[in-house]
């Protein structure tokens, strides 16, 4: 009986994609593909969307435009599929049940329509070899896709909420040699990748402050009244997840020397989400500076101390780099929120990588994972050539589930770093550049116990997820929306928010009295 209630159900969604289909007179009943569009097309055309509407969409550009950016990189696209007559899927999605009759039948369905188009220009494939990755949390179905009518015959169909290309993103070779100025790595393999070595040439009370028992206390830490706060809180109790690069084997104080000194009965943890990756190492660097300006410890070796050095931490491993552009990253960076969300004791997400265009299927995930109550801190981005003057804050940092925050330099008005993205949609800065010798904040190298520095809007990230650490950690009782009230009623700016920095400056101090 429920076998024939589910084929039912199957016949009569999609034969409602159908009709839809059908009732469009603008569709081609051709097989025939219009030409592939150069990138320099596209994104021309995505720069005017985002001068004109402050974002973009992939809804918004044609379905040549979208196949065409599907060609020219790797053509997984991830398909956002709910049932016929499902609403609020925002405030539902923590509840769905994938293997429910009528979300089963409605995934099913879409991939009825995906398979018979693309079968046709591969008559090899097989239905069940369809999705690249599988999908157990989220409603979104991940294809490759090969023809332009696929894409026609999705954005009809009323089971599809998003058809988008996963990989392409606008940002050109130029440009990811900006993103790795940002970090000093021009040359390095990836952005924002590079060696991450011990500075030797750090000074004493300009670049950091000698603390007991024997470590390092980065010069920036003053400006937001960390030292002040850590009489009161030191983010015992609570669980901060990264999600990044990964975490280096060879930086003791982030394994087997994590608790060390004042940072005692802690945990942490290593994992990875990245698809077709196995180890949590870090090949970059990048996750490693991240996880230790959260979470290293103060310790006795002289190496640099993060913000919350008491608290459990998960390092997650979800990207090759800071610049999501390839698929298994969009997949990656999805399944860590979802994975950060079903953990109970992950209170705090920090997740200092980003894109131009946004993404549907992490836009889901972070819905999923705010759903469920976690607080979320997202870099607002690094300015290029490109972008300069048009883009404010980058995905997801742009989306109002999350933190935005970037970097200021140490002058007496704010003024943001050297690479740095202001815009509206910032909630907090962090001060990270020294204005008079450009010295960043400090942190773990990829080995031994001589920090390095790291800098933009992603080392402020994880600053401003170690502060909040220590908020909940001083009132284990607060929810999240307690946290971000004390967080921006303790900002340097408020009760008014600036429009390109937020509230302004984080007062750990304050926050934790």
């Amino acid at each position: 009986m429920k076998k024939v209630a589910a084929s039912l159900l199957l016949l009569l969604l999609f034969s409602a994609c159908n009709k839809s289909i059908q009732d469009n007179t603008i569709i081609n009943n051709t097989n025939q593909q219009h030409p592939l569009l150069s990138a320099k097309d596209i994104n021309s055309f995505i720069e005017s969307e985002m001068q004109q509407k402050g974002s973009f969409d992939w809804k918004d550009a044609s379905p040549q435009m979208v196949w065409s950016a599907l060609q020219l990189k790797d053509k997984i696209m991830c398909v956002g599929y709910k049932p016929a007559n499902f609403t609020d899927i925002e405030n539902k999605i923590t509840s769905i049940h994938l293997n429910d009759l009528q979300w089963k039948a409605a995934k099913e369905a879409v991939l009825d329509i995906i398979y018979k188009e693309e079968v046709k220009y591969n008559p090899s494939l097989r239905r069940e070899d369809l999705e690249v990755w599988k999908e157990n949390k989220l409603p979104v179905i991940d294809v490759k896709i090969e023809s332009q009518r696929t894409i026609e015959l999705l954005r009809q169909c009323p089971l599809v909420r998003y058809a988008e290309p996963m990989a392409y993103d606008p940002l050109a070779e130029e440009e990811a040699a900006a993103i790795q100025k940002e970090y000093s790595l021009i040359g390095s393999d990836g952005s924002g990748c590079g060696d991450y070595a011990g500075d030797a040439d750090l000074v004493a009370k300009r670049d950091y402050t000698g603390i007991a028992p024997g470590t390092k206390m980065s010069w920036n830490f003053k400006y937001h009244n960390i030292n002040k706060a850590w009489t009161k809180s030191t983010g015992a109790g609570v669980k901060v997840m990264v999600i990044d690069t990964g975490v280096s084997p060879d930086q003791d104080d982030l394994g087997s020397h994590f608790n060390q000194g004042r940072s005692t009965g802690r945990t942490i943890e290593k994992m990875v989400t990245l698809p077709g990756e196995t180890s949590p190492d870090d090949l970059c660097g990048h996750g490693t500076t991240m996880s230790g300006a959260v979470a290293a410890p103060r310790g006795t070796d002289s190496n640099s101390v993060g913000v919350a050095y008491n608290c459990n931490f998960v390092i997650c491993r979800a990207a090759h780099d800071v610049y999501l552009d390839e698929s298994a990253e969009i997949k990656g960076v999805s399944d860590a929120y979802t994975s950060a969300a079903d953990d109970a004791d992950v209170k705090i997400i920090s997740l200092s990588l980003g894109r131009i265009t946004g993404n549907g299927q992490i836009k889901d995930a972070i819905q999923y994972a705010y759903n469920k109550g976690k607080l979320m801190f997202c870099a607002g981005g690094t300015s290029f050539n490109w972008t300069a003057g048009f883009v404010g804050v980058i995905f997801p940092a742009s989306l109002s589930t999350v933190q935005a925050i970037t970097g200021v330099k140490n002058t007496n008005t704010l003024k943001a770093c050297s690479d740095c993205h202001k815009g509206k949609a910032i909630d907090f800065v962090v001060v990270m550049e020294q204005n008079a010798t450009g010295i960043h904040q400090l942190s773990t190298a990829l080995s031994g116990s001589v920090p390095t520095t790291v800098g933009g809007s992603s080392v402020s990230t994880a600053t401003a997820a170690g502060i909040a650490a220590l908020v909940w950690s001083k009132f284990p009782g607060y929810t999240r929306e307690d946290v971000v009230n004390k967080l921006q009623t303790t900002a340097s700016l408020y009760p008014n928010k600036n429009k390109n920095f937020g509230w302004g400056k984080l007062n750990a101090d304050a926050a934790t009295n």
